[in-house]
């Protein structure tokens, strides 16, 4: 059924995903200088573009499942969507480090230092930036495929380092966040048994 929609979606350019991904992160920090976002607005433009950078990231990693198992082709966009989700990590930090913390870094390396979900959200940031720098023709042509895909495997270290930072900033237990973690979860174990190697008997199974 989803296979059907191959077709159709070949048609929608890529920078058009980009176009629009970019939507919400320039529409929060847009409201967010014109005080249209409340009574704390740094609060939701962390929590927005936050949550959106874990979209984004986890969009990416089930571009290869959705290939596999529903034969959906999503190849075409898995770049941007990486992309997208780093775009968002990076306005995510930049909230925090320009307008939560007004660039002190002594005290932006004590709060990493200090506080877990910190240091768990920066580890994933750390990991997503050569995953980004390498996200281009040139980098796929100057490494090989498997050094590159090496690189990007970490993808799913970062998007899970991710989920788990947004479950330790809520200091809660509410749904949204053990949704997220659950999904990457779930990728991660499809990961591992999919491209788990397979004993004679287990294919003969």
């Amino acid at each position: 059924m989803l296979q059907s929609l191959n077709a159709p979606l070949r048609k929608i350019p890529v920078w058009l995903v980009y176009a629009v991904g970019l939507v919400p992160g320039i529409w929060v920090y847009w409201a967010g200088f014109n005080n249209r976002l409340g009574a704390d607005p740094l609060a939701v433009i962390e929590q927005e573009t936050g949550i959106w950078a874990l979209r984004f990231l986890i969009a990416a990693l089930c571009v290869t499942p959705l290939l596999r198992v529903a034969r959906l082709n999503l190849i075409k966009y898995r770049r941007a969507l990486g992309l997208l989700g780093f775009y968002y990590a990076s306005m995510h930090l930049a909230a925090w480090v320009w307008l939560d913390r007004g660039f002190s870094w002594v005290a932006i390396w004590e709060e990493i230092v200090k506080r877990p979900y910190i240091t768990v959200g920066m580890i994933a940031f750390v990991i997503l930036v050569p995953l980004a720098v390498t996200s281009n023709d040139w980098s796929v042509r100057r490494l090989d495929t498997a050094s590159w895909r090496r690189i990007h495997r970490w993808g799913y270290a970062a998007t899970a380092l991710g989920a788990t930072h947004f479950l330790l900033v809520v200091k809660a237990w509410p749904p949204e966040p053990m949704i997220y973690l659950g999904i990457v979860a779930g990728l991660l174990a499809w990961r591992f048994w999919s491209f788990a190697p397979r004993t004679k008997s287990t294919v003969r199974a």
